[in-house]
């Protein structure tokens, strides 16, 4: 029943009885309680689950790897890993002999050339003249000995004829002398023309080799990998203004692509690890999935004291049209004996069991027990492991792990079997 408040002078008419007022229904509280209780059953493992995954540590993990091995031959593994750069074994800066005004260039980046070959010319009109003159004063030299000669003859047929005189008693001493003086003048005058011709050859060889040194020819056969002038530059031996000091006068690059290597560095400390024509993997930046075989050519025979390491170079055994001088490159040491990888068209060799490899980052040894912290299902157990050699950052696990498991880098000493763990990235 509702009843309306009653104010001074209201009408009583006004009051009334609500007969659509439905009573209280007390169970509907309980209902409500019930069921949120009965969530609260049902989520409380879930939430429990959740809190106990948001406390566990977390952990980086690492899968263990697997090494196919050809059937009967080396289990050889990386021993050491370098980076540098390719180059050819034989390269040079091609330069000028003499300076000049380039008149010409018969190359460009990626022409090929062969030894001998003229690749550019300085401009060499005085030098021509002067090899022009030195040939006609040759030829002057020839016909001034013609004439000597001549003249000589004629002197000693003179001198037979006063000495045949002289012995009937018809002709002077003094005519006999004054022609045997004459014959001797005419015999060193001949001697003077050659002697003239001699200088005016040599004068003609001298142009001729200054001729020459206006032109520049490739000194091998190989491939103009840098072009370094143009036409109508004034270059020199010693270099000119803008350009690098240690290009001295070149105007091209030119390397035999057909011998390629790696130029590498190696640390002091790893360097103990190289042996002679010790077999190699090299790996290009631009293409990883490219391996090519390497061998190990030469270790230098002095180091860097400033930076202890000690220059190396590896030949590619087997280079392509991928492969192109300052490439980046990586070269990976095989233990001596290796099987070099295989190219991609040859038949694949029978295999032999795999080599399980994990990093060295995952191994833990407690009482002298190997020991590594594989993850399943979020959670770490703890697995005794046979080791066999290290190779690089990894060690082979004989027993106990197989490829694929997950192993824990680097656990936490407060690690317990059993336990939960959250996977960092997952």
């Amino acid at each position: 029943m509702t009843i309306h408040a009653q104010t001074p002078g209201a009408d009583l008419s006004r009051l009334r009885i609500d007969r659509d007022t439905r009573p209280p229904r007390p169970w509907l509280a309980w209902a409500v309680l019930a069921i949120l209780i009965a969530a609260g059953v049902a989520l409380y493992p879930r939430a429990r689950a959740y809190i106990e995954e948001r406390r566990a540590p977390e952990v980086e993990i690492a899968h263990a790897t697997a090494v196919v091995v050809p059937t009967g031959g080396s289990a050889a593994l990386p021993v050491l890993v370098a980076s540098g750069y390719v180059v050819a074994r034989h390269s040079s800066d091609v330069g000028v002999k003499t300076g000049g005004r380039l008149a010409r260039i018969a190359f460009e980046e990626g022409t090929r050339v062969r030894k001998g070959a003229i690749i550019a010319e300085i401009e060499h009109a005085d030098i021509a003249a002067q090899l022009e003159a030195a040939r006609r004063a040759v030829a002057e030299a020839e016909a001034q000995l013609s004439q000597a000669q001549a003249a000589r003859e004629e002197d000693v047929r003179a001198l037979e004829r006063q000495r045949t005189l002289a012995k009937d008693g018809i002709t002077t001493t003094a005519a006999l002398t004054a022609a045997e003086a004459t014959a001797a003048v005419s015999a060193a005058r001949v001697k003077s023309a050659d002697a003239a011709i001699a200088s005016a050859r040599a004068r003609v060889k001298v142009a001729e080799e200054a001729l020459e040194n206006t032109n520049v020819r490739a000194p091998f056969d190989g491939v103009v990998i840098k072009k370094r002038a143009e036409v109508g530059e004034t270059v020199s031996p010693f270099g000119v203004a803008g350009q690098a000091s240690r290009e001295g006068g070149a105007i091209a690059t030119i390397a035999d692509l057909g011998e390629l290597e790696v130029q590498t560095e190696v640390s002091e400390n790893g360097v103990a690890k190289l042996t002679p024509a010790m077999p190699a993997e090299v790996k290009l930046q631009a293409y990883q999935d490219q391996i090519y075989n390497g061998r190990l050519r030469q270790i230098f025979p002095s180091a860097d004291r400033s930076k202890s390491i000690v220059e190396v170079r590896v030949t590619i055994l087997n280079p392509d049209t991928h492969v192109k001088p300052e490439m980046t490159a990586s070269v990976t040491f095989q233990e001596p004996g290796a099987t070099l990888a295989r190219a991609a068209e040859a038949t694949p060799a029978p295999t032999g069991p795999p080599l399980v490899l994990v990093p060295k980052r995952a191994l833990t040894e407690r009482n002298r027990q190997s020991f590594v912290w594989v993850v399943s299902a979020n959670t770490a157990t703890r697995r005794p492991v046979t080791l066999g050699a290290e190779r690089l950052d990894q060690v082979e696990v004989r027993s106990g792990l197989s490829a694929g498991d997950a192993v824990i880098l680097n656990p936490p000493a407060t690690l317990t079997d059993r336990t939960l763990v959250r996977v960092k990235g997952a």
